[in-house]
């Protein structure tokens, strides 16, 4: 299958290319030609080493120019790509065994791994019970670009240590996808994107790397670690560039971290589009950062509030319209799937949403035409505009499933539709997202996934696994748990507190649920969880007694 996104190989423009972040705070520079080049000569090797078209092919690389040079030369070879995570802040073991079930999963033809990661890919490749050793990038003779398969990309949500599951993102969801972006964010000819998100993440890889390369559009590309230690070399990248994304908190951090005089004589009037997405979106973090950057031409108009997720291959809606972010407070007694939402207050982005935290939303802009975003009852019944439901979204970048036959226990495939297993409301024409139902929850940009948090917490309480379901329930502005337990008991619950407050921070509301009778399950034994938490929202949950 062709692709408009691997067009650019045969035809490098020589006179853009990727500034990479060094050490040393310099860039480093390599245009399109040179990189279309060593992608060609990688593909080269490939071939030789089996690799064929459809296949797909894992890769544990840092963010470097090999990393970029590999990712292309396994499209150039036809093959499927599946990037992985390098270690972070997980434990050794941890890592390894995320990467297993990976690789358990995705049963690629190939395992390219860099010499400074290839003993933990080893070790995952030997869990999953795959023979050889990982294959250290390198280069051949040069190929022409190959006939690729069906998928462009095996996208693994960002998960805990659970089980992970691959997103299948065909040629066409990806480039629907990314035309989409590209039309959404004003991105024209010649523009500048400045990213320092990883490559592995759905918003890191397509919108701020396969986006911006594909159209040969100039890349300032950084690694997470360089924007943590200094996050002013971020900001001073839109001194020329004009786009961006990163999630809440990076803003947030930013505002914390970055003195005035850092940015001294800087001009970011030409800055067009910082996107926010990945997880709810909160006001005061947005207003903390336009403070700081207002006096050297930030405009509030230039954030643009996003929804996507992976299985809609990136992103669903953006707020493009010129205008500064609408902030709003619904009820929160009043968030009952089907029911209106109520409307407490709302303001657009300014003084006022100064610590403006839990129990406000921002708006995602409206969707595109091509795009379908509607909201949806229990039953599966489109609701009115102001009613809460279920985001169900269709259209080219809607993907068909996940890999190998995994589930979700949120998210859905019906239909050539995703059903999302998010609660969101339409209010103004904007849709408002207020986060997951069901199996996971968003901290800091990863999906930590309830059964892992399951396991722990029947660890800690000795009430065994059984007996506990834990639930992600949507709330304004922040995020919630919900934890049911079938006891009566309550002298466990402050070590589970402070076990989840390590796992998942401060600002996750938690809510506690003891009784019997509460586990409701389907027929093939699996916890009802929207269903459980609808029954005690709406009083029907008998003998439920929340702990204070």
């Amino acid at each position: 299958m062709a692709s408009a996104l691997r067009e650019w190989l045969d035809r490098p423009n020589t006179g853009r290319g990727v500034h990479l972040a060094a050490d040393d705070g310099g860039w480093e520079y390599r245009d399109y030609g040179r990189l279309a080049s060593a992608a060609r000569r990688t593909a080269g090797a490939l071939i030789e080493e089996g690799v064929r078209p459809g296949d797909v092919v894992c890769l544990v690389l840092p963010t470097d120019f090999t990393c970029i040079e590999t990712y292309f030369g396994v499209w150039a070879a036809g093959a499927t790509v599946c990037l992985i995570t390098p270690p972070l802040f997980q434990d050794g073991d941890d890592y390894v065994a995320h990467v297993a079930a990976i690789l358990r999963q995705a049963s690629p033809a190939l395992v390219i791994a860099s010499k400074d990661l290839a003993e933990y890919a080893g070790r995952a490749m030997e869990q999953a019970g795959m023979s050889g050793e990982p294959w250290q990038p390198r280069q051949g003779v040069e190929a022409d670009v190959q006939p690729a398969g069906e998928l462009a990309l095996l996208q693994f949500t960002s998960g805990s240590s659970g089980a992970p599951r691959g997103v299948m993102v065909t040629w066409e969801n990806l480039e629907a996808n990314s035309d989409l972006i590209a039309r959404m964010a004003g991105y024209e000819d010649g523009d500048i994107v400045a990213s320092w998100l990883p490559l592995y993440h759905d918003m890191g890889l397509i919108g701020t790397f396969i986006t911006p390369i594909a159209r040969q559009g100039t890349l300032r590309l950084m690694r997470p670690d360089h924007f943590i230690r200094d996050p002013a070399r971020w900001i001073r990248c839109f001194a020329e560039a004009q786009h961006t994304a990163a999630p809440p908190f990076a803003y947030a951090y930013c505002a914390r971290r970055v003195k005035p005089e850092q940015l001294e004589g800087l001009d970011l009037s030409g800055w067009k589009m910082a996107l926010i997405g990945a997880e709810p979106i909160d006001p005061h973090a947005l207003e903390i950062f336009a403070q700081l950057v207002e006096p050297y031409g930030f405009s509030r108009s230039m954030f643009k509030p996003a929804y996507g997720m992976a299985e809609t291959t990136l992103l669903v809606t953006m707020d493009n319209a010129p205008r500064d972010p609408l902030a709003v407070r619904p009820d929160p007694e009043a968030l009952t799937f089907g029911e209106p939402v109520r409307i407490l207050d709302q303001h657009r982005l300014g003084a006022q949403s100064l610590g403006a935290k839990a129990g406000w939303v921002v708006g995602c802009g409206t969707p595109e035409s091509d795009v379908s975003v509607v909201i949806v009852d229990d039953s599966g019944r489109p609701l009115e505009d102001g009613l809460l439901g279920e985001i169900v979204v269709g259209g080219a970048s809607a993907c068909p499933g996940y890999f190998a036959g995994a589930e979700a226990k949120s998210t859905r495939f019906m239909d050539g539709k995703v059903y999302t297993g998010d609660a969101g409301f339409f209010h103004e024409g904007q849709l408002f997202v207020l986060g997951r139902m069901g199996d996971s929850i968003k901290v800091r940009g990863r999906s930590v996934y309830v059964e892992d948090l399951e396991s722990k917490i029947a660890e800690v309480s000795g009430l065994g696994k059984g007996r506990i379901v834990v639930v992600g329930v949507p709330g304004a502005g922040r995020k919630g748990l919900a934890l049911f337990a079938e006891t009566q008991g309550e002298e466990w619950v402050p070590s589970v507190r402070e076990t989840l407050r390590r796992r998942v921070g401060d600002d996750v509301e938690l809510t506690i649920v003891v009784g019997t009778g509460l586990i409701q399950r389907t027929s093939s034994g699996k916890p009802r969880r929207r269903y459980m938490w609808e029954r005690l929202q709406g009083g029907q949950m008998d003998g439920a007694r929340v702990v204070r």
